[in-house]
Order: C-alpha cells, then sequence, then structure tokens
C-alpha cells in the first residue's frame, strides 16, 4: 500500500534541539506507544522501522510549501516572489531591506537549519538501529540505507544552499553528550552530499526490486504496482547527484549521472519527483497559493514574447502566473500577479522534474565546450517549454551562458529557490533587480545564534 499524501498515521518524528549531534533530542513513535529514540535504536520492530522510512519523507516536506518555507523566502531574496503579508514587516523589512538576516529568527531562515538537521537525525537513528531489526531480509536492510542517505543528502542540500559559504556540519550522527561536529566548507558539504548519494546507489543496487515500505504520491511518475521500484529511485537518486555534480563543477560526473537518471527530451517535462500534500487529519498543505504571495513584477516585465503570437508572453509565464484578485503595495513594493501553479492546498511541489535534467545537461555541456548539445538543449527547452522562437546565428559560450540561467530561471520558476542560488552561482546576484533604493541581494542565510552560541 502507498502512503496517500504521506498522511502522518505512524510516523517517526524526531525533536529538533540543536545541531550539537542534536542532543538531547527524543524520538516519538505515534500510535506506538511513544517510544524513545534510544528504545528504538535498541529494539526497533519492522513496523516502526517502516514508519521511521515513510517519516523521513514528511520530514523532509517540513517548511517547504509554508508562507516562510523553502521556495518563498528563497523565492524573496531571488526577486521570483514578495510576500505582502501587511500583518509581518519582515518579509519586506528584513528579506528585501534589511542590512543583514537575523541570526535569531527560527522563523526566517532558523528552519532552513533545524527542520533539515532534525531530518538527518531521524535517518541515523533508523540507520543506527537497522542491524537489529528482525523480520527484514539484508536486501530489505540495503534499500532502507540508500533511501535514508538519499534523504540526507537532500536535507543537507537546504542546509548549504541556504547557508553557502558560510559552511555546515557533517559529521553529526555523535551520541548525545559528544563534543559538536565541526562547521566544514561549503565544499566539503557538497563533498558529502555527493558521497552520501553515491553510498546510497550502492545500497539501493544490492536492495532487490521493491522497497519494503510505502512512498508518497510523489512518486506516481514511477509506479510499478503497489510497491516504489527501487532501480526507479535509483533513477531518482541519480537526478540529485546530478544536481549537486552541477553545483560542484563536476560536469563528466553530471553527464555520467544524468544518463543514469530519468532524463528523457522527448518525455514530459514534468516527469519527475514531487512533494504530497493532503488536507486529512494530521497532514500538511501545500500554502504557495497562498493570498499574501505575490510574483515580483520583473518576472513578467522581462519575459519574451512568443514566436506564434507576439502579443502573448512566455507559456511558461501564462502556465504559472495569474492576475491577482487585488493588487497590493507594502512597504514600497507592490505586484498585480500571483502564482497559478500550485492551485490547490493539495497541489504538488516539484523536487526534481525532467525539464531541470535537460538544463543540467546543457550546462554541463557548455562548461565543457560543447556548444552544439548545449544549444540543442537550451533550444528544446525555449520552443517546447516557452512556445519562444529558437536561438538564432551563430551562438558563442558567453551567450549561451545568459540564454541558459534565463531559461532556467523560467522553466524552474518557484519551484526550490533555483533562480537565487544560480545567479550566486555564476556571481551574478548584483544582477537581480533592487526594488527601492536601500535595498540589497542577500547572500545566504546565517547560521542560527543558538547554534554559534553553543560553540563557544
Amino acid at each position: 500500500m502507498r502512503i496517500r499524501n504521506m498522511k502522518k498515521t505512524t510516523k517517526v518524528v524526531l525533536a529538533l534541539c540543536a545541531t550539537l549531534g542534536l542532543g538531547g533530542c527524543s524520538m516519538d513513535v505515534e500510535d506506538l506507544n511513544r517510544l524513545s529514540a534510544d528504545t528504538f535504536e535498541q529494539s526497533p520492530t519492522r513496523a516502526t522501522a517502516i514508519s521511521a522510512a515513510s517519516g523521513l519523507l514528511i520530514g523532509h516536506r517540513t517548511g517547504m510549501a509554508t508562507q516562510n518555507g523553502y521556495v518563498s523566502m528563497l523565492g524573496v531574496i531571488g526577486r521570483e516572489s514578495y510576500v505582502l503579508d501587511t500583518a509581518d514587516p519582515r518579509y519586506v523589512g528584513e528579506m528585501l531591506a534589511g542590512n543583514s538576516l537575523d541570526p535569531g529568527s527560527p522563523a526566517f531562515g532558523g528552519n532552513f537549519w533545524t527542520g533539515p538537521y532534525a531530518n538527518i537525525r531521524n535517518a541515523n537513528t533508523l540507520l543506527n538501529a537497522l542491524d537489529k531489526v528482525p523480520g527484514i531480509s539484508e536486501a530489505e536492510k540495503q534499500a532502507f540505507r540508500g533511501f535514508a542517505k538519499t534523504i540526507q543528502a537532500l536535507d543537507f542540500l537546504v542546509i548549504i544552499n541556504t547557508r553557502d559559504t558560510s559552511g555546515a556540519p557533517i559529521d553529526v550522527n555523535r551520541p548525545i553528550g559528544s563534543d559538536l561536529a565541526p562547521i566544514e566548507s561549503k565544499e566539503r558539504v557538497l563533498a558529502h552530499i555527493a558521497q552520501l548519494l553515491d553510498e546510497a546507489q550502492a545500497h539501493l543496487k544490492a536492495g532487490g526490486e521493491a522497497f519494503p515500505f510505502p512512498l508518497s504520491t510523489g512518486f506516481v511518475d514511477f509506479d510499478t504496482g503497489d510497491k516504489m521500484s527501487i532501480p526507479s529511485f535509483i533513477q531518482f537518486n541519480r537526478a540529485i547527484k546530478a544536481r549537486v555534480d552541477v553545483y560542484r563543477k563536476d560536469w563528466n560526473q553530471a553527464l555520467l549521472d544524468l544518463s543514469e537518471s530519468f532524463i528523457d527530451p522527448t518525455g514530459s517535462y514534468d516527469k519527475g519527483v514531487y512533494h504530497a500534500f493532503g488536507t486529512g487529519s494530521g497532514d500538511t498543505v501545500n500554502e504557495l497559493n497562498d493570498t499574501d504571495i505575490f510574483v515580483h513584477p520583473a518576472v513578467i516585465d522581462e519575459a519574451e514574447a512568443q514566436e506564434a503570437d507576439p502579443t502573448k508572453k512566455d507559456d511558461r509565464v501564462l502556465r504559472k502566473v495569474k492576475l491577482a484578485k487585488e493588487p497590493r503595495k507594502w512597504q514600497g513594493v507592490g505586484s498585480s500577479y500571483t502564482f497559478n501553479h500550485y492551485p490547490a492546498a493539495t497541489s504538488k511541489l516539484p523536487i526534481i522534474r525532467n525539464e531541470e535534467l535537460i538544463l543540467l545537461r546543457a550546462e554541463a555541456n557548455l562548461a565543457l565546450g560543447n556548444i552544439g548539445p548545449a544549444a540543442e538543449d537550451i533550444n528544446a527547452i525555449r520552443v517546447t517549454s516557452g512556445k519562444l522562437a529558437p536561438l538564432a546565428g551563430e551562438q558563442t559560450a558567453a551567450t549561451l551562458l545568459d540564454e541558459l540561467l534565463e531559461q532556467r530561471r523560467y522553466s524552474l520558476l518557484f519551484e526550490g529557490g533555483h533562480r537565487w542560488i544560480d545567479m550566486r552561482r555564476y556571481e551574478r546576484l548584483n544582477q537581480l533587480p533592487i526594488d527601492v533604493a536601500g535595498h540589497r541581494v542577500h547572500e545566504r542565510f546565517p547560521i542560527p545564534i543558538a547554534e554559534m552560541d553553543a560553540r563557544q
């Protein structure tokens, strides 16, 4: 059976304290007599292990699609969106106008540290317990390991995407009371993520054909019946690895990993893996259709016209943006548009899609000097997704890079902070629009002050 929209019936939840090894935290298992983390690690059962694995997807989804969540806040900094909440001036006063981001706020960036580390600890608790679980085969244990490490990699990616050159701890699987894990460089964190994904791939290859636990409806594109196919999940793992390869500028490895992913230039660009949401008791809804979330006007103003009908903007804008019921202006900024691609509380949020994979391939080829293949993929996205004219004339590496970033801007609009991350990767944050004199583009979120205080 599959978990319909990730309803939290028996998920394992790990309360977070701080990264400290996340010491002092306890694990509660709903409907299972609220076992402690120690009890789970010492005497796990098949049922609690399955609950823990299923809960990792829920943990990774936490904070992704809220008004002050990952997509929304990175969208604000990257000038994809505004949050014009007149009850909370920080969405403009701090995120756009502030001299710096507040390291003490758990709700304005701190949640992109504490939440992922809580889920990483969940995964480590499961991994530590696996050899003691009765009634599961060695192949099933490998499937658990491969799944848990893939989700850990995704959580570490959230942390380093938001902290960038400030770095982050990676050696956090430590006993309670141990010394704090050191803060490692961005490069070390990305290398750790790549290693986790490669280790996960090896585990998954030894894990048989199907997972012994259900996944969410966000994996429906890879359904093979009542259980999730492990070979299909490996393709997802390789897709995330390719994204990390590109972030690391490991271009040849990116092309190799893409060849083992679900990339399909002739297939649906929307094929992919998604966060699933639900309105049932105990589930979580997608809040990205919140009435306070607006589209940054530059998204519309700077979009190209379609080839067949110059009166129409890029088709991605037409699909993803709509006129607001009422325009709004707040603290000097305003918009007349809202987003259209999350119309309901149950709308799925992409983790990674085929369209991104094609653009990652274009980026890797471009960096390697393979101008022809890069231009071919970029043109395919322009024509198929945007209904734009193909690029005219001879293209250079410089012009194609400009074009690549523009296509990523519209193809991945308001899906995961890609615009901010991309412009930072290419040292172009100064090209993002400044709406009001004195506003600035923040480069990264600070490491939470509680974390830094614990290290003094």
